[in-house]
C-alpha cells in the first residue's frame, strides 16, 4: 500500500506567471511547476558559495534511472527515477512542459513497482512497460537552502558526486537554482547574477542525460 505521503506536481502557470505552489496531498510536499537553472562548477567554487551564503542543509542522494532496452521513455523525453533522499525513497516521473519547465510527479515511501500505477494515475500517462530496467544513476551530496530575492524565492542546491552508467563513473559538481515562488524572470536574474559572480557556465544536460551517455558508451 502506498504511503499517505504520495504527492504530485502539475503545471499551474506559463512562463512569466507568479503562481508556483500546486497540489499537496496529506503528508506530502508542496508541489508546483518546476523551473530550474543549472550551472557547471568546480568543487572549490561550490565551497566558496557555501561559505559566502551559509545556512545550507545537507542531503545524501542516490538515484537510479529506468528505461526500456529500446529507450522508449528517453525518446519521449520522459525521465523515470527512484531516489533515496536522506534514506527516504522517492519515485519520480518528469515530463516536458512549455517554457523550459517540467511537470514532475512523485510518490514517496514506495518502491518502483508500487509507485508506477500511482505515477500513471497522477500524470495520465501509460507506464505499463514490462521491460523497464535500471539504465544509469547518480550518487551525490546536495547542500540546499532557500533564498529570498527581489521578485522570487528560490532553492539553491550545490550538488557534488558521481554519475554512473555502463560500469563507468564521472565526477560532477553543479549549482541549481529552482524557483519556489515568484516570477521566472526574477529567478533568471538571480541565477545569472550568481553565475557571473562565480564564473559559472550553464549546464545544458540533465544528470540523467549525462549518466545515460556513460551507459551508452
Amino acid at each position: 500500500m502506498l504511503s499517505e505521503r504520495a504527492s504530485h506536481r502539475k503545471i499551474l502557470a506559463t512562463r512569466g506567471a507568479d503562481v508556483y505552489n500546486g497540489a499537496k496531498e496529506k503528508g506530502g510536499r508542496d508541489m508546483g511547476r518546476e523551473f530550474e537553472l543549472k550551472y557547471r562548477a568546480q568543487g572549490e567554487v561550490l565551497a566558496r558559495i557555501r561559505e559566502a551564503l551559509g545556512g545550507f542543509a545537507p542531503m545524501a542522494m542516490e538515484t537510479v534511472y529506468y528505461d526500456t532496452p529500446e529507450h522508449t521513455l528517453s525518446a519521449k523525453h520522459w525521465t523515470l527515477r527512484q531516489r533515496m533522499e536522506n534514506g527516504i525513497r522517492v519515485c519520480t516521473l518528469k515530463l516536458p512542459a512549455p517554457g523550459g519547465a517540467r511537470e514532475e510527479w512523485e510518490v514517496m515511501d514506495a518502491g518502483l513497482a508500487d509507485a508506477l500505477p500511482r505515477l500513471a494515475s497522477l500524470s495520465g500517462k501509460d507506464l505499463a512497460f514490462p521491460d523497464l530496467q535500471p539504465l544509469c544513476g547518480a550518487r551525490f551530496t546536495r547542500l540546499r537552502k532557500l533564498e529570498a530575492h527581489d521578485g522570487c524565492t528560490v532553492e539553491i542546491a550545490l550538488d557534488q558526486g558521481i554519475l554512473t552508467g555502463g560500469n563507468r563513473e564521472l565526477p560532477f559538481a553543479e549549482l541549481e537554482v529552482e524557483l519556489k515562488e515568484g516570477s521566472e524572470e526574477a529567478a533568471i536574474r538571480f541565477a545569472e547574477g550568481l553565475a557571473a559572480k562565480y564564473g559559472l557556465m550553464p549546464e545544458e544536460k540533465s544528470k540523467f542525460a549525462r549518466a545515460r551517455a556513460l551507459a551508452e558508451g
